[in-house]
């Protein structure tokens, strides 16, 4: 399974959703607390292309996006295969 790295900030509702749904997917996190790290910030607004919006999650070297595309993933039946980088 690939890694996940999820850009977050305290008391985001959607960071806990988005992180809740990869733990019950079994993912192994990295969580990168952006909100009060200027360099941080700066690597999650490169690596997202300037998305400032929290989460922005990564599996593996693709970006999702946040919550709502990690939400659409399942919905549509892709997370898993995207996780097991299929």
């Amino acid at each position: 399974m690939q890694e996940v790295t999820i850009y977050t900030k305290p008391l985001c509702s959607f960071c806990v959703r988005a992180i809740a749904l990869l733990n019950n997917k079994g993912a192994a996190i990295k969580n990168v607390s952006a909100a009060f790290s200027r360099a941080k910030r700066e690597e999650m607004l490169s690596r997202s292309n300037g998305k400032t919006t929290y989460p922005q999650i990564f599996i593996g070297d693709t970006h999702v996006g946040g919550c709502d595309e990690l939400m659409a993933l399942e919905r549509a039946g892709k997370l898993e295969s995207l996780l097991n980088g299929q």
